[in-house]
């Protein structure tokens, strides 16, 4: 069970956190190529009542520590000042890469036994770890990219399937 925390938590993170990159990537050259400024973009929401794009991709990015720090027995490390543009989005993400990276399986020894707790909104989360991943921890982390996604969407960034994932192949008329 301790490499398959690690497998199905670390790889996977970093994974969506490369296309998380390519996101905010695209974010910047579709505000270049409209004239808008960065700011107008990272600012962007689906409902008044939601994050912002800048805070749903800093939430994912910082969501990977949530999870893959305590799942190795670790504390969470600290994520930083509040991204405020797209450099500092881009700064956020390849934090939150470098600090996956250096956890190796070996650190997830005893992970499936541990009760992990962490805050949700105003409720306190506590779980299994095992539960934690599956049902708390990998759920959130795809809520913020895909609310970051979909907020893309919703201003005309020419986005799809294949921007999400990796995977996928349509032809440009079909890629949602």
């Amino acid at each position: 069970m301790t490499h398959f925390l690690y497998s199905a938590s670390v790889p996977v993170f970093l994974r969506y956190l490369e296309r998380l990159a390519a996101l905010v990537d695209t974010a910047e050259a579709h505000a270049q190529a409209q004239g808008m400024a960065a700011a107008q973009m990272l600012q962007a929401r689906l409902a008044p009542d939601m994050h912002p794009f800048a805070s749903q991709v800093e939430i994912a990015a910082n969501f990977t520590l949530r999870a893959c720090y305590p799942l190795a027995g670790r504390d969470v490390p600290p994520y930083g000042a509040p991204s405020t543009s797209i450099n500092a989005l881009r700064a956020r993400i390849a934090h939150a890469a470098a600090l996956l990276r250096d956890l190796q399986p070996a650190h997830f020894e005893n992970s499936a036994a541990r009760q992990l707790h962490s805050a949700a909104g105003n409720a306190v989360v506590s779980l299994p770890a095992t539960e934690f991943l599956f049902q708390y921890a990998l759920p959130n982390f795809f809520f913020h990219v895909t609310a970051a996604y979909a907020i893309l969407r919703s201003t005309g960034v020419a986005v799809g399937k294949e921007d999400f994932d990796g995977f996928h192949s349509y032809p440009p008329e079909n890629s949602n």
